[in-house]
């Protein structure tokens, strides 16, 4: 028989923009150390959240919302290889972006190219 009650892994501390707080996020992904990843969408920026954690780590983004290399817009989708690297679908920049391990900046693997229907062109990827 599972719990009856759910547990607070991420955030909880209302609305913002400290480390122990998200605004609007959008998509969850859990890795195999159960850490839990949030795509914060109104802080422009993805959040690692280790198990047990009370306070989450930037992992992409966190810059200020905008189009730069350290930067997203709006971000939705995001999941987690092996090796740590995070891919989020950075909506507002109609692009999906690659952010290594540690790093401070993440690079275009599609798109970026603005909204549109040709090959190298999405529209709101989430």
């Amino acid at each position: 028989r599972g719990e009856s009650q759910g547990t607070v892994v991420a955030g909880g501390n209302g609305r913002g923009n400290r480390l122990d707080q998200l605004s609007s996020p959008q998509y969850v992904f859990v890795d195999r150390d159960h850490s839990v990843y949030v795509s914060d969408w109104g802080n422009d920026r993805v959040m690692k959240w280790v198990e047990g954690a009370k306070q989450g780590i930037v992992v992409a983004g966190g810059q200020g919302q905008g189009n730069d290399l350290t930067q997203l817009c709006y971000p939705e989708g995001a999941v987690v290889d092996q090796l740590g690297t995070v891919y989020v679908a950075d909506a507002g920049n109609a692009r999906i972006m690659r952010w290594p391990k540690g790093a401070t900046q993440g690079s275009v693997i599609v798109g970026g190219n603005g909204e549109g229907e040709q090959s190298n062109q999405l529209n709101w990827p989430t």
